[in-house]
C-alpha cells in the first residue's frame, strides 16, 4: 500500500469513526441560552451591581482582599497559584506574595481557586471542590451547605448560595479574630443574624449612598432605601454577574457541535475520537460542560496546609478527604468533583490542591496516575515562597504511607496513549477554549464605590 492510500485509508477509517460517534449520540449538544439562568441574560442593573461588588475589598474583613484577588480576569478567573494566598496577601496572581509582619497570612488557602466559567448554567448544582454547596429542594434553605438551616432565603441559585461562604473565611476574606467584628463573628461561627458575619457586611453596604442607590436600582419594588440591603441581595448580584460576564461557550468545538465540522482541525478530531472513545475521558467529563458532576479519587496529590483531616497515626491535620468531609461517608474519601473542561488550557493549575501546573502533567497524571503521584515532581507546583509555609507544603507526599493511602483509593484505571495521540488529545482540549476568553483586561473596573484601591 503506498503513502497516498494509508491517508487515504486514515481519512475514510476517521470519518467512519465520526459518524459513528455521532449515531451512537456520545458526543453532547451544543449549550444554548436555554441552559442558563435567566435564559442567559439577567437584569442589567443586577450585573453592574455584581461587577462593583465582585471587585470591592468592603467585602472583607481588614478591606484588604476582594473576590477577585482570588479570582481575576487577568488570570482567567482564578489566580494561577497552586493554592491562593489569601486575607492579608498582597499582589495579584503569581506575583501574589503571603505579606509581611503581623498582617501575614498565617497559612495557604488549602484548595485551589477554580476557574468561574460557565457557572450560570443551570446544571450546575454542586459547588466547591467537595459539592459543600449544593442545590437541596427538600432543605428548608433549597440547598446543602456549611451554613446549614442558618443559611438565609432569598438565594436565587447555588451560585449566589456559594458566594455567601468566602467572606466567612478567615484565611480567605475574613481576617484573623482579634482584628475586626467580621473576622470574631467567622471564628465563632456567627453568620446569620444581627452581629453575624452577612449582617456585619451588609452594614457597610449600607452605609455607602453609591452603592444603597445601585442596589435600589437593581432591586425595585425589594429594595427602597438602605436598610433593606443584605448580603443574599449582594450574593445574588454577585451570581448574576459572574455567570454573565464569564460565559464561554463559542470554542471551536462549540461551533464543531453547532453543525460546523472545520472548526475543529483534523488532529482535534482525532483527540475527539479519543476523548469520547477509548481513552474514556467522558466517563467523568461528560455532559454539555464535560463533567459529570460528581466526584472521583483520582490520586491526587495533596500539598498545602490540608483540611484538618486526620489519617489515623497523625495529628497534624494536613490531610483532605474531599467529599468525606460533606457526605461522612468513608467510600467518599479523597473524592474530589469533576471539573468542567470549558477553557481547560487557561485555568492552571489543576486538581484540587493545584499539584500541576501544566495541562499535559495533569493529562498524563490521568493516564496513569499511581505512577504520577509516586514520581510526583515538587516543582510543578506555583507557590510564593516563604520558608515557615515551605517546610510543610509537602509534608503528606513526602510521606510513603500517606502516598500509599491516596493511591489505595485511586479509580482511575491506567491507558496508554502513543505520542501522537498523545499530541491530538493535546489539541482536542486546547479547542475547548472560547477565543473571547483569551483577552479579559477589560473586564475589571477602574473604581468601586467603597473607594477602596482596585488593582493592588
Amino acid at each position: 500500500m503506498n503513502n497516498i492510500s494509508i491517508i487515504l485509508a486514515s481519512v475514510i477509517l476517521t470519518l467512519v469513526s465520526l459518524r459513528a460517534l455521532h449515531a451512537g449520540q456520545h458526543l453532547p449538544e451544543a449549550p444554548t441560552d436555554s441552559d442558563y439562568y435567566d435564559h442567559g441574560s439577567p437584569p442589567n442593573a443586577m450585573v453592574e451591581l455584581g461587577e462593583k461588588l465582585f471587585f470591592d475589598k468592603i467585602l472583607s474583613g481588614n478591606l484588604n482582599i476582594s473576590c477577585a484577588s482570588c479570582h481575576h480576569p487577568l488570570t482567567a478567573t482564578g489566580d494561577g497559584l497552586s493554592l491562593p494566598v489569601g486575607e492579608g496577601g498582597r499582589g495579584l496572581g503569581v506575583t501574589r506574595d503571603t505579606g509581611y509582619g503581623a498582617s501575614a497570612v498565617p497559612a495557604r488557602v488549602p484548595r485551589n481557586a477554580p476557574a468561574l466559567f460557565n457557572l450560570g448554567a443551570r446544571e450546575f448544582t454542586r459547588l466547591f471542590h467537595d459539592g459543600r454547596v449544593e442545590l437541596d429542594p427538600a432543605s428548608v434553605t433549597g440547598f446543602n451547605s456549611p451554613a446549614g438551616h442558618e443559611l438565609p432565603p432569598g438565594l436565587d441559585n447555588v451560585l449566589a448560595a456559594q458566594a455567601m461562604f468566602p467572606v466567612t473565611s478567615g484565611l480567605e476574606m475574613a481576617g484573623q479574630p482579634g482584628e475586626n467584628s467580621q473576622a470574631d463573628a467567622a471564628a465563632v461561627g456567627r453568620l446569620a443574624g444581627e452581629g453575624g458575619v452577612w449582617d456585619l457586611i451588609a452594614e457597610k453596604l449600607q452605609a455607602i449612598p453609591e452603592y444603597v442607590e445601585l442596589f435600589i436600582e437593581a432591586y425595585p419594588g425589594e429594595i427602597a432605601n438602605s436598610p433593606d440591603i443584605s448580603f443574599v441581595h449582594a450574593a445574588n448580584a454577585i451570581a448574576a454577574y459572574e455567570s454573565t460576564r464569564w460565559r464561554f461557550d463559542n470554542s471551536p468545538f462549540d461551533r464543531y457541535l453547532s453543525g460546523d465540522h472545520r472548526a475543529l482541525s483534523a488532529s482535534a478530531q482525532a483527540g475527539m475520537l479519543l476523548f469520547y472513545g477509548k481513552d474514556g475521558c467522558a466517563g467523568c467529563h461528560s455532559g454539555t460542560f464535560q463533567t459529570d458532576h460528581d466526584f472521583h479519587a483520582i490520586a491526587m496529590p495533596q500539598i498545602g496546609p490540608g483540611k484538618g483531616d486526620q489519617l489515623e497515626g497523625y495529628q497534624d491535620g494536613r490531610d483532605d478527604f474531599g467529599r468525606e468531609r460533606v457526605s461522612g461517608n468513608f467510600a467518599d474519601r479523597l473524592r474530589f468533583r469533576t471539573p468542567s473542561l470549558r477553557n481547560v488550557a487557561l485555568s492552571a493549575p489543576y486538581g484540587h490542591s493545584g499539584a500541576f501546573a501544566k495541562l499535559e502533567s495533569a493529562v498524563l497524571h490521568h493516564l496513569d496516575a499511581l505512577s504520577s503521584l509516586q514520581g510526583y515532581d515538587k516543582d510543578q507546583v506555583s507557590l510564593p515562597g516563604r520558608s515557615d509555609l515551605d517546610a510543610l507544603d509537602f509534608v503528606v507526599m513526602d510521606d510513603p504511607m500517606r502516598k500509599a493511602e491516596i493511591a489505595a483509593f485511586n479509580e482511575l484505571e491506567p491507558a496508554a496513549l502513543k505520542e501522537r495521540e498523545f499530541r491530538q488529545l493535546m489539541d482536542f482540549l486546547h479547542a475547548l477554549t472560547d477565543p473571547a476568553a483569551l483577552d479579559l483586561r477589560l473586564d475589571v473596573p477602574t473604581r468601586v464605590p467603597s473607594g477602596l484601591p482596585v488593582w493592588d
